[in-house]
């Protein structure tokens, strides 16, 4: 696995607690301090049970999915995302 710190789109700079995780197998995750709050694994994509943990942890949520929380939203409800426990 390989974990990295996730950048602040405005400075460039390194953003303590916000992680992008890559996994041996091709997933990838996104973690905000202690827990996963997203992973992508085989074009598919699965959210934690807590995605809408924080304004903060948002923010990053959608830097990793690369949407606005209306389009991830959307994508719960249409069925493209799935969300599970991914901190058990």
């Amino acid at each position: 696995m390989k974990v990295q710190n996730m950048t602040s789109d405005r400075s460039g700079r390194e953003v303590p607690n916000q992680f992008t995780i890559y996994g041996d197998n091709g997933e990838i995750y996104f973690q905000s301090y202690r827990t996963v709050i997203a992973k992508i694994v085989g074009g598919q994509t699965y959210l934690d049970h807590n995605w809408d943990y924080s304004r903060t942890t948002g923010k990053y949520r959608n830097q990793f999915l690369g949407e606005t929380r209306r389009e991830t939203e959307a994508k719960i409800k249409d069925g493209t995302y799935t969300i599970i426990d991914l901190n058990s």
